[in-house]
């Protein structure tokens, strides 16, 4: 008796608004971050939220599998595309409403300061850079304003440039700053690449410059506004708190950045393209990317983790961004939430990823002999030379 096999399941209706609701989720750090201005342990909630309860939540949830048909026009995502359009004002009064609250209510010490505004920068890297990250990639004048003014907030502007220009151009080859070598620790990651994804972002706009007969500091060049905005942003925070309201403001900043770099580390971690000589690559293929098919850090990361499919086709919205099985794309084990954490602590993260790392070099380019010579910024060799 031949068995028939069930039809695949139909393309998801993502028109609804209730369809769009559980990516909502991230307003919830608006009561977390509340709750946490009472001090003590209050404080944890933040951390708690963004890193241990979405994992739990994940393990309740199981993985989302199903995708929506690929194409919709932009009407039918107005209720996704609201939650990204009103997070800039959400995050301004996270970072300053708390500045003012934190400052001027005179109750807090300065241990409990700087834990509150490390939460603050927990919400403005992990949601605000993610929702900026969505944002810069759209056409649309004001959705690309909106990300450079949640950019500035966090004061790293030139992320706009560098992703666009220079990250989705060489991903997964020694050319790209951020693309995390097999074997490198977050922390010697992270020093590499605060200079040099600034560096990239710098000669990527001034040779695009040149392209159009200008030089590099025409006012055309979109540092000068990554400049501006974010000097308006510190006189803000002085402005409200004087010197202790600015140093809030920049470690907050800087846990976000910090976030923003964890989560590019763990996305392409050891992943490479093959080399096709005279310096050309392989076109990006789902299988240069991590993903994570988890359903509650993907609604709180609004399908992040969904990469392969952003880098393979970096123009489609967040919620028709598809999943991918192991067969097609390397999966993690488990969330962005928790494998941030884990990146953070190099000898686990090690133990954790390079045998996925392996075993994905045998999956997808069994011909490579030796891969060293990757680890030294130069190409692999495969069997044929």
């Amino acid at each position: 008796m031949t068995r028939v096999s069930p039809p695949p399941a139909p393309p998801r209706d993502i028109a609804a608004p209730v369809s769009a609701l559980p990516f909502a989720i991230s307003l919830l750090f608006l009561p977390v971050i509340a709750l946490a201005l009472q001090g003590g342990w209050w404080l944890a909630l933040p951390p708690l939220y963004a890193f241990a309860a979405i994992t739990l939540l994940d393990a309740l949830t199981g993985p989302d599998t199903t995708n929506p048909a690929p194409h919709a026009p932009d009407e039918r995502l107005f209720w996704y595309r609201l939650i990204t359009l009103i997070w800039l004002p959400v995050q301004l009064c996270l970072i300053f409403g708390t500045l003012w609250l934190a400052v001027h209510g005179a109750h807090l010490r300065w241990w409990e300061l700087l834990l509150l505004f490390y939460g603050v920068g927990v919400a403005t890297g992990g949601v605000g850079i993610t929702y900026a990250h969505e944002l810069m990639h759209q056409r649309n004048r004001l959705e690309r304003w909106l990300g450079d003014l949640l950019m500035a907030s966090v004061l790293y502007g030139h992320f706009r440039s560098e992703h666009l220009l220079v990250h989705h151009v060489h991903v997964a080859t020694p050319r790209d700053a951020v693309t995390a070598r097999y074997n490198e620790g977050f922390w010697r990651f992270f020093l590499r690449v605060l200079p040099g994804s600034l560096q990239s972002a710098w000669r990527a706009e001034a040779a695009m410059q040149a392209r159009r007969g200008r030089g590099p500091w025409h006012p055309s060049n979109p540092f000068w506004r990554y400049g501006f905005l974010q000097l308006a942003f510190l006189l803000l925070a002085f402005g409200i708190g004087g010197w202790l309201g600015l140093g809030l403001f920049l470690w907050q900043a800087f846990v976000a950045v910090l976030l923003l770099e964890l989560t590019n580390y763990v996305e392409h971690y050891g992943l490479t393209r093959r080399h096709l000589g005279n310096g050309r690559y392989e076109p990006v293929k789902p299988h240069h990317s991590w993903n994570a098919a988890h359903t509650a850090s993907n609604w709180l990361l609004i399908n992040l983790q969904r990469h392969s499919d952003h880098h393979y086709k970096p123009a489609r919205r967040f919620p028709l961004l598809q999943t991918y099985d192991q067969g097609e794309a390397p999966q993690l084990p488990l969330g962005y939430p928790s494998m941030v954490v884990l990146a953070a602590i190099p000898p686990v993260w090690r133990r954790l990823m390079n045998p996925r790392v392996r075993a994905w070099r045998r999956q997808f380019y069994a011909d490579i002999t030796d891969w060293s010579a990757y680890k030294a910024g130069t190409n692999p060799v495969s069997r044929s030379g």
